[in-house]
């Protein structure tokens, strides 16, 4: 590893559109025949826009919005697509809800909001676990994570974390997650079978959006004001080690074969795809502020917002290139969430 020591549709028109989400994805991937196979869906919360957009990954288009939510940026969705949870920056300044912002719960199918849940504090990023049941948030200037059981809508834990937490990952087998507190340099790995910490790992300065290798052995962590990305091994095996990449960083993420980390450097309008195990770098020219992005698995494509227009950039994953991109209905584009057809 190359780093240096030191993540209301009627039943019919819902068939229809599979049916053609379906046969968009098959040409657009040359699998007709076989096993039946649709592209993904992407949710993208739009921050000012108070929206959900919903993408669909065939044809890289929004195909539905769902308004009603206030300033949303983190956002999750449950594995079978029956819930999206985003949650708000927008904190109430007055009266009995003061200090508190909403955790809002849209029914897809239902095309609403269907119920909100007060959490203490506004709301940055989310997780949640494999099979659907929890969504961790964090709440920066209360230093916490709020645990939503989705099951019964309300809030089952609370975690107290370092300095300013920022982001989350949860491993594949729900054992685990990882917050990073940018206000502390560290990261607090969360036991999820009891809500508390187990340990805390330094990450390097300014720690904010994080990604698991393929196999859940080494964290990824952007360190936005130094520029580096860091690799921490989990098993503790190996020292921390990080690389410079660019200024700035934002999102980050990792591609579908796990060779590459996708990463944005807003200062550079770039986006950034490093080889964790050669430390090769490539670099592409975004503009506008490239900010958030997601690794859309099963596609080879990632997609990137900007932090200033409603717009994404849909880019190849191996050849680095951007293939298009689509409008937002307003707003920018800020924690995505991919569900896969069931």
């Amino acid at each position: 590893m190359k780093f240096v020591r030191t993540k209301l549709e009627s039943s019919n028109t819902t068939v229809k559109h599979s049916a053609y989400r379906y046969i968009a994805w098959g040409i657009a991937t040359g699998l007709l025949a076989g096993s039946v196979q649709a592209a993904p869906i992407v949710y993208i919360p739009t921050g000012s826009g108070n929206s959900v957009a919903e993408v669909d990954a065939a044809t890289d288009s929004v195909i539905r919005q769902y308004p009603g939510v206030d300033n949303p940026h983190g956002l999750v969705a449950t594995p079978d697509g029956e819930y999206v949870i985003t949650a708000s920056l927008k904190e109430a300044t007055e009266g009995t809800e003061k200090g508190k912002s909403n955790l809002f719960m849209v029914h897809p199918a239902h095309g609403h909001v269907m119920q909100t849940v007060e959490v203490e504090g506004w709301s940055h990023h989310q997780a949640i676990t494999p099979d659907g049941r929890y969504v961790l948030s964090t709440h920066p200037t209360r230093n916490q994570v709020s645990v939503l059981d989705v099951e019964s809508s309300e809030i089952a834990a609370t975690v107290k974390t370092g300095a300013g937490p920022y982001y989350l990952v949860v491993t594949k087998d729900g054992s685990k997650a990882y917050v990073s507190n940018a206000g502390a340099g560290t990261v607090d790995e969360i036991d999820l079978s009891n809500w508390s910490i187990s340990r805390t790992l330094e990450a390097g300065p300014g720690p904010k959006h994080m990604t698991l290798s393929k196999d859940d052995k080494i964290l990824y962590v952007s360190n936005s004001a130094q520029g580096s990305i860091s690799a921490i091994t989990l098993d503790g095996t190996q020292p921390r080690q990080q690389q410079q990449v660019g200024k700035n960083l934002h999102g980050l993420d990792i591609s579908d074969d796990g060779r590459k980390l996708f990463v944005t450097s807003q200062k550079e309008d770039k986006l950034v795809a490093l080889n964790p195990d050669s430390g090769e770098i490539q670099k592409i020219s975004l503009s506008p502020r490239p900010y958030h992005l997601n690794s859309v698995e099963g596609t080879g494509k990632v997609y990137v917002t900007s932090r200033s227009t409603p717009q994404v950039w849909v880019i190849d994953q191996q050849s680095m290139e951007v293939i298009r991109t689509f409008e937002l209905p307003a707003g920018e584009g800020h924690q995505m969430a991919i569900v896969k057809e069931q």
